[in-house]
């Protein structure tokens, strides 16, 4: 049966990365619940990052009840009844435009937690400047409903702000970084300035476990916004936290031939379990489980059990075998793509899409019925536990 599995060491070795940059550079780092909010491996994560950034109250409760520590909440749209709630789990919450704010003003600053400085608001900004190449994650792109422009920026009642908000990038270096402070100050350095601004959050997209990542820019980068304009900086980054950490195992079920092209289907979906596939879209990683060891390639995924060799799928035509990835399900567009392995694949063997740690889980569906993968963890000895089993009940349970 198909697994997402997740390494406790990996999701540490990403952890103690960014607390090691959190010290260089002087700033506070939370993990964004939006990317990796497996709660069952946060006893991985929580005794070095300083919390979770939720982007709505659900999230917000699931930082306040599993992780602890700071929440900093951030959504493009509040609904009045949950304003009691977020002011009460929340240490940060920020807010979307000017008309949030001063549609929920009066509620949050009578808050007893506001009061007594516990709870600051904040208010997402939009320098308008976009550094990434896929539009769908694009938050600086034209009409973008996300954050406050400069324009409407000016002379705004900012009574009760004290931290400003921007979120640019996406799967980005410390570089692009660089790029975005410099609009950032240019159209928002004056607002920092007040002394009533005490905090920065830089929101997620760095890169900061991914190899050649430059750390040392980054803490540069920190230093100087909190020398300069004397607030506290907060990242909040999600993919860094669990990229390298997780796999995807699943099984073949069938191999045959259609026009030409051979076809493995499989007990998993780009659609329901890693839709991002086909969202981005991108194409993951493959490792064959191999019999012969020899064919083990250099390298090898995430997670890897006793006892077995991988070998990296290549390119279409690349191997001696080749075959189309689908699903099980009756979407056309429903599957991963054309690859090619050492060995011929047969129904029952097992295959392993790396890196699937982050952006699968928190996006998963039942679309189709399909069985939802299980949920297992290695532990730092080496065991694998499976922590969540899903059934036909939980299927039935979703839709009444």
């Amino acid at each position: 049966m198909s697994a997402f599995v997740i390494s406790e060491s990996a999701l540490e070795r990403n952890a103690l990365i960014m607390r090691d940059v959190a010290d260089a550079a002087g700033c506070r780092i939370v993990l964004a619940l939006k990317g990796f909010s497996c709660w069952l491996c946060f006893d991985a994560l929580s005794p070095w990052l300083d919390g979770c950034c939720a982007s709505g109250l659900w999230e917000a409760r699931l930082a306040r009840r599993r992780f602890g520590k700071h929440v900093l909440t951030y959504s493009p749209g509040y609904a009045p009844e949950e304003i009691a709630e977020l002011a009460e789990i929340s240490d940060h919450l920020d807010f979307n435009s000017l008309t949030q704010w001063s549609r929920f003003r009066e509620e949050v600053m009578r808050h007893p937690r506001f009061l007594s400085g516990e709870l600051k608001c904040g208010l997402r900004v939009n320098p308008r400047f976009s550094t990434g190449h896929t539009p769908l994650y694009d938050p600086c792109a034209p009409g973008s409903r996300l954050g406050v422009t400069p324009d409407v920026m000016q002379g705004a009642d900012l009574a009760g702000i004290s931290g400003l908000h921007f979120h640019t990038l996406c799967e980005q270096g410390a570089d692009d970084l660089a790029a975005t402070l410099g609009a950032v100050e240019r159209h928002f350095g004056h607002i920092l300035s007040r002394p009533e601004m005490t905090w920065l959050n830089m929101g997620g997209g760095h890169w900061i476990t991914k190899p050649g990542y430059d750390r040392k820019l980054l803490a540069e980068l920190v230093r100087r916004i909190r020398e300069r304009y004397g607030v506290e900086v907060w990242l909040e980054p999600g993919e860094a936290a669990a990229i390298h950490t997780g796999v995807l195992r699943c099984r073949v079920l069938d191999i045959f031939s259609s026009e030409g092209v051979e076809h493995a289907v499989l007990d998993v979906s780009a659609s329901a379990h890693m839709p991002d596939t086909l969202e981005m879209p991108y194409r993951p990683d493959v490792f064959q489980i191999v019999r012969d060891a020899s064919l083990r390639s250099a390298r090898q995924p995430a997670v890897q059990m006793a006892g077995e060799s991988y070998a990296l799928a290549g390119n279409a035509g690349e191997g001696s075998h080749t075959y189309r990835l689908g699903a099980p399900t009756c979407l056309a567009g429903d599957r991963i793509g054309d690859y090619s392995f050492a060995e011929p694949l047969a129904a029952g063997d097992e295959l392993v899409f790396d890196d699937m740690a982050h952006y699968t889980m928190v996006k998963t569906t039942f679309f189709n019925g399909v069985r939802h993968p299980d949920i297992a963890v290695q532990r730092k000895d080496g065991s694998v536990e499976t922590v969540r089993r899903f059934t036909y009940e939980d299927f039935e349970a979703r839709l009444g």
